[in-house]
């Protein structure tokens, strides 16, 4: 039998809608809440990440702002509830804290990626770590991925 697909979901937005500004530095700047379906059944942990790849590279050399890195979330757990406290582990944000920060996009609307990946191990990284050091470490042990982006512009943008 096959396995499930893995989906990412969120009830507060649709996939490649917007982000409600309550999310955002423009309201309470808690993270929205998220649904997990479809995780395998072998999966040790999981990883969230959450980032925007339109910052200007003035601003960010690598054109890309982390938002949000949660890993080592238990396999079970089937979502985040609004502004809840993060299952896992929270790493660095770009901002170089272990915390949710939403958008806040400098000049127009940008496109935000949430990433869940289902690992068939538990990673040995502290509070904190990067996302570079997530991505590094989950190398050959991602099961199964799913992805969910949606945007958001600051009042006055577009």
């Amino acid at each position: 039998m096959a396995q499930p697909i893995m989906k990412l979901s969120s009830p507060a937005f649709a996939a490649g809608g917007s982000i409600p500004s309550v999310y955002t530095c423009d309201g309470a700047n808690s993270h929205p809440p998220l649904v997990f379906d479809g995780v395998p059944a072998e999966a040790k942990s999981l990883v969230l990440i959450m980032d925007d790849p339109d910052v200007p590279k003035d601003l960010v050399p690598s054109g890309v702002y982390d938002h949000w890195v949660v890993f080592n979330i238990p396999p079970k757990t089937t979502g985040v509830a609004e502004g809840s406290e993060s299952p896992g582990t929270l790493g660095a944000n770009g901002a170089g804290q272990p915390a949710y920060t939403g958008p806040c996009p400098p000049d127009r609307e940008h496109r935000y990626f949430f990433r869940l990946y289902a690992l068939d191990t538990q990673l040995a990284l502290k509070k904190g770590a990067t996302k570079d050091e997530v991505l590094a470490a989950i190398d050959g042990h991602v099961i199964s991925k799913a992805e969910l982006m949606a945007k958001y512009a600051r009042p006055g943008q577009r």
